[in-house]
This record gives C-alpha cells, sequence and structure tokens, in this order.
C-alpha cells in the first residue's frame, strides 16, 4: 500500500504548538519609543502615588486620630486607591514591554503602597530600563 498524501495544511495542524515558555521567548521586545513612553507614565504615577500616600499616612492619618478629623482620610483614601489602581496597570504595562521578571514586576507593584518605597522603585526601574534601552540602542547601532 502506499502511504495517504498529506497536504501541508494537514502537516501544519498536525504539528505541536509551542508552548507558553517558547511563546513568550519568541515575542520581540518593544520599540524603544514605546517602552520610552510606557517608563514616562510609570515615572509619573510613582510619584504621583508616593506623594498622595506620604501625605494620608504622614497628614490624613494623624488628623484623623489625634484631631478628630476624618475628613482628609475619607478624601485622600479613595483617590489614593484608584490612583493605586492606575499605578498598577501602568506598571504592568512597563513589566510587560521590557520583559521584566515576574517577582521584580510584582515587588514594584507593592511598592506603591508603603510609604516612600515607590521613590526608591521608581529609580531603580528607571536605571534598570534605560541601561536596557542603552544597550539595545548600542547594539542595533552595532548590528
Amino acid at each position: 500500500m502506499t502511504p495517504p498524501s498529506q497536504d501541508q495544511a494537514t502537516v501544519a495542524a498536525a504539528a505541536p504548538s509551542p508552548g507558553p515558555a517558547s511563546a513568550a521567548a519568541a515575542r520581540p521586545m518593544a520599540t524603544p519609543a514605546a517602552i520610552a513612553k510606557a517608563l514616562t507614565r510609570y515615572r509619573t504615577l510613582a510619584y504621583i502615588v508616593g506623594v498622595v500616600l506620604v501625605t494620608l499616612v504622614l497628614v490624613a492619618v494623624p488628623l484623623k486620630y489625634a484631631a478628630d478629623t476624618p475628613q482628609l482620610v475619607q478624601t485622600i483614601g479613595p483617590i489614593h486607591g484608584v490612583l493605586y489602581i492606575v499605578y498598577l496597570l501602568v506598571t504592568f504595562d512597563l513589566a510587560t514591554k521590557t520583559r521584566l521578571p515576574f517577582r521584580r514586576a510584582v515587588l514594584v507593584m507593592l511598592a506603591g503602597t508603603i510609604p516612600f518605597v515607590s521613590f526608591i522603585a521608581e529609580r531603580s526601574v528607571t536605571r534598570e530600563v534605560r541601561a536596557r534601552l542603552a544597550a539595545s540602542t548600542g547594539a542595533d547601532a552595532q548590528g
């Protein structure tokens, strides 16, 4: 007997599909312009969330308990909550565009919950992303 003929579509359909790990590795990193825009959005939100959180913790909460004025907490608390959600989205965007390791991305996201830590995380992430951008730009120029 002769083997059944197989056309290209049948062979392609029977081939195993790449797993999630190989699909992520095959995905190219975003363009330097897209990364720079994502970094600017991240830096802006990191500063804003940091300032609002410091204001909440160092001004509003002490006034609530020392002077029995909960109005600032009732105002600044929800503002921080909404801004923190936007910060999470912007951080996720930057992390996916730069392929930041999962653990690092989660730690950077949590930085918006501890006073002053968002400023430290912002400096660290900015330094790392700018170094990656410089390395990729230098590699593109040489290649």
